[in-house]
């Protein structure tokens, strides 16, 4: 009796060893910036300059020493935009890269920066003698990041100063779940013709130095499951069968008992 009382005591402090253990690991992981020291850390990264695509919305604001005929150019072509309450308006980058601006009519602002299309149209309004000395300011009606995978609110986040950094879009996305794998988070950027992937560590100081740290309108932050997550998933797809089967044939003799 006491050797058995003893083999219960063994294994129960097995067991919570064990459990104490994997909590440790598990918590070490769940820990943001684990590797990063105290004290300061130099930050030079400038805010990063969205470039333009197709389907972006742009407000243009035209001002000059002539306010009645800069007037005409605040006007926003909304055509081909949503008309539903609380839609953004302005002018529509079309399929082509083009905006349709009064007086001016086609300008190509697709792949542009906002300072290289404010230029643009400032030079044109000059050149055609419609303004003089034109301040031409471009803000992105539409800028937003979306943030997927193992996030507690996967969701799309406008932002109307145009200034949002990873770990901001992570904390509207509702934070990170215990299961996200913080050592490897994946950013998709879009630039002209190409999609860049680039990956993170949420756990290194170099994130705060990274060209990736602030996002840009239209970026893809993804966060990867880590192996806890994809183990305990994989066995619960290793099990569902033999359980399914272990149902149905308790089903089967439970019936057959009940005919008898």
């Amino acid at each position: 009796m006491i050797f058995g009382t003893n083999n219960k005591l063994t294994t129960c402090i097995l067991i919570a060893t064990v459990l104490v253990m994997g909590s440790c690991t598990n918590t070490r992981k769940a820990t943001y910036f684990y590797g990063v020291k105290d004290g300061p850390i130099t930050s030079n990264t400038p805010l990063p300059e969205s470039i333009i695509q197709q389907n972006d919305i742009l407000t243009i604001n035209v001002s000059s020493l002539n306010p009645e005929a800069s007037m005409i150019f605040n006007s926003p072509n909304a055509s081909g935009t949503s008309t539903a309450p609380g839609a953004p308006i302005g002018y529509l980058v079309n399929a082509e890269g083009n905006i349709q601006f009064p007086i001016l009519g086609n300008i190509r602002a697709e792949g542009l920066s906002k300072s290289q299309l404010k230029d643009k149209i400032a030079k044109a309004l000059v050149d055609k003698e419609l303004l003089l000395d034109p301040i031409v300011t471009i803000r992105f009606a539409n800028f937003r990041v979306t943030v997927l995978g193992e996030v507690n609110a996967p969701t799309v986040v406008t932002i109307p100063n145009e200034k949002i950094s990873l770990l901001e879009a992570l904390g509207l996305a509702g934070d990170l779940t215990i299961y996200a794998k913080r050592s490897n988070v994946m950013i998709i950027r879009e630039e002209k013709d190409q999609k860049i992937v680039e990956r993170v560590d949420l756990n290194s100081a170099e994130l705060f130095t990274s060209p990736y740290y602030y996002l840009r309108s239209g970026d893809i932050v993804y966060v990867e499951p880590n192996k806890t997550k994809i183990a305990s998933t994989s066995r619960a797809l290793q099990w569902l069968p033999v359980v399914m089967s272990g149902l149905s044939l308790a089903l089967i003799a439970y019936q057959t008992i009940n005919e008898k």
